[in-house]
């Protein structure tokens, strides 16, 4: 049976999984050094080396907007990669991996940091930004922008009391949030995603992901930034212990003089 979408069959709809667009690598890979340069800055402040960059609101600004292209990148990524069908091997192996670094985050923090450990961070909103990417992979760019602006708009619209609570300030209308170092709900980031995953359709709808396709950097900057993208995760969940494995210890000796 021949699937479509309207009028057009997925076939012309999606184009089928080909090289990988290195452009994407590149924007992952410079998100994840401003990650470990916001933590590098935070760690600082944590153990008294600095003060009064780590909290500030642009500082913060900083921080959030790296989120945001985390969030955007999960959507155009995903449409990238499922082309023409879903890759479910590839995408259950993903979505497990995402989780159980969401919970081990999650545990390692309420060790370190009870009254404010991670409960949902941005891992935990990649994770259900994947399974709401699966839900509009085959809609189109149109509706998922929609969606995107709706979800995104939502919680600057209304919040009650009544999701303020840990076990309810995930979804995204807390009216007071409960502390924790990080903190990104499903409404609004997911929005990013959905509107993320719009930017790709345009793309494939306009070919220019085939153009893109054709880009590969040169020089070792870009290919050592692009080589960071792929491995974004992994230096997620290592780059704070070493950090603080180094900053500690640097902290007490300068304060042992």
């Amino acid at each position: 049976m021949n699937t479509t979408i309207g009028s057009t069959p997925l076939s012309e709809k999606f184009s089928p999984p080909s090289r990988r667009i290195i452009a994407v690598d590149l924007a992952r890979g410079l998100a994840i050094a401003g990650v470990v340069l916001f933590h590098v800055v935070w760690d600082l402040e944590f153990t008294g080396l600095i003060s009064g960059v780590a909290r500030h609101p642009l500082w913060l600004m900083f921080g959030r907007s790296l989120a945001g292209s985390f969030m955007v990148l999960v959507g155009i990524s995903f449409v990238l990669a499922h082309r023409g069908r879903i890759r479910w091997p590839a995408f259950r192996r993903r979505l497990a991996i995402i989780i159980a670094a969401a919970a081990a985050i999650t545990a390692i923090t309420y060790i370190v940091f009870p009254h404010s450990f991670i409960y949902f961070g941005i891992l935990h909103a990649i994770a259900a930004a994947t399974v709401a990417s699966l839900i509009f992979v085959r809609t189109s760019a149109a509706l998922c922008l929609a969606a995107g602006i709706a979800i995104f708009a939502l919680p600057f619209l209304t919040a009650s009391p009544i999701f303020d609570t840990r076990w309810l300030a995930w979804i995204g209308f807390a009216s007071r949030l409960p502390q924790s170092n990080d903190f990104v709900p499903i409404f609004p980031w997911v929005g990013l995603t959905l509107m993320g995953m719009s930017v790709a359709k345009w793309a494939i709808t306009s070919r220019l992901d085939i153009t893109m396709e054709r880009y590969q950097p040169s020089g070792l900057v870009a290919n050592m930034v692009a080589n960071w993208g792929r491995k974004s995760l992994a230096i997620y969940l290592i780059h704070q212990p070493v950090l603080l494995a180094l900053i500690i210890p640097l902290s007490w000796l300068i304060r042992a003089r």
